[in-house]
């Protein structure tokens, strides 16, 4: 019972902390990640066992060799996280809110102790989420909600694999695992584009060593196809959000409708050129999904948050000559400076970086 009298004693800090009004939202979370670790079942068990599906099975024991993999060449320290497994009831395991203003680009930013400031707020249950999201349109903010696969408790818990990982290609799960781990090693308050994207640089430059390993040429090709096409649709929304920006600007001396109206041409212009990209590529599925988007201020948001400073860091890894423990301690030092000189520290970065994939 050492995890459960672990996560009382952090509810109990944080209503301390933060009062009665809070209480609410942090006991969902509570009790949605203490309805995980209880539900889960020992993955070496489970791969023993006569009844496990042998497709289970398979996935089971990928993700132990991701876990060494993790371990031995991008020198993370898993302790026991993903060594107990769950089922999910849906794809998701938790849902995140976004809200941005109506004429911003920044979006709004939750506060927590111990964390910091993060530019999403998660919720265990969609009503949760939907009931949160209506106080912020009743203010004229942009918002969205979007599934997320899989989160990180920073090493504080032992965080279960589930059903959403190995759902998942065995790349994309692999990928995400790393992602995950990442986590635990760097974490900075309130930059929330900083810790997504170093955790990303990990996922994508870990993933590409681990496909070189095992000698998966049609994984990589796969692999190679999606970050070809990440970074297309990163460079699409990036033209249209300095756009915005430029017209965002223009608050003072236009009127909203007007705003309104030429900020939604952005956004359907946005969508043409999404469209034809992913026709381009033949296919019909990017990293918004589907053609139309309901793209808006939120949306544009969170994808830079996770995106914005991945060039940087997968640059950072190079210059360490792929030694990672090297690599986790230059972004320690560089996670140490001041906001401005960090970010001209990545925005030299990124322009030094040569995709090599």
């Amino acid at each position: 019972m050492k995890q459960l009298s672990q996560i009382y004693t952090v509810l109990l800090l944080i209503t301390l902390l933060n009062g009665c009004t809070t209480i609410s939202y942090y006991t969902q979370a509570v009790r949605g990640h203490l309805a995980l670790t209880i539900a889960g079942k020992p993955v070496d068990s489970l791969i023993a066992s006569e009844d496990t599906p042998p497709e289970l099975r398979d996935k089971l024991a990928l993700s132990r060799e991701a876990l060494l993999f993790a371990k031995d060449r991008l020198r993370l320290t898993p302790g026991a996280a993903f060594t107990d497994y769950v089922v999910l009831e849906q794809p998701w395991v938790v849902v995140n809110l976004v809200a941005a203003p109506e004429f911003s680009l920044q979006p709004h930013q939750w506060c927590y102790p111990v964390l910091g400031c993060q530019a999403y707020r998660g919720y265990f249950h969609l009503e949760d989420a939907r009931k949160e999201e209506q106080n912020y349109r009743a203010k004229g903010y942009d918002t969205f909600i979007g599934g997320v696969t899989a989160y990180s408790t920073l090493g504080w818990f032992d965080d279960p694999l589930h059903s959403g990982f190995t759902n998942l290609a065995d790349d994309r799960m692999v990928a995400l695992m790393f992602h995950e781990l990442a986590h635990q090693v760097i974490y900075i308050k309130g930059d929330t584009a900083f810790n997504e994207s170093f955790a990303t640089a990990v996922e994508l430059e870990g993933l590409r060593l681990w496909l070189d390993q095992r000698g998966d040429s049609k994984a990589f090709d796969r692999a190679l196809a999606q970050l070809e096409l990440r970074n297309e649709t990163h460079a699409l929304v990036a033209a249209t959000s300095a756009r915005l920006e430029q017209l965002y600007k223009q608050h003072a001396v236009v009127s909203p409708s007007s705003l309104r109206e030429r900020k939604q041409r952005l956004f359907d212009e946005l969508n043409k050129r999404y469209e034809q990209l992913l026709t381009s590529r033949s296919t019909n599925i990017g990293p918004f999904g589907p053609p139309p988007v309901a793209f808006n201020n939120a949306r544009i948001a969170l994808f830079a948050q996770y995106n914005q400073h991945v060039p940087a860091f997968r640059q950072l890894i190079k210059q360490s000559g792929y030694d990672f423990p090297e690599f986790y301690g230059a972004v320690e030092t560089l996670s140490r400076k001041p906001d401005d000189q960090r970010q001209h520290a990545l925005k030299t970065l990124s322009e030094r970086f040569e995709e090599h994939f």
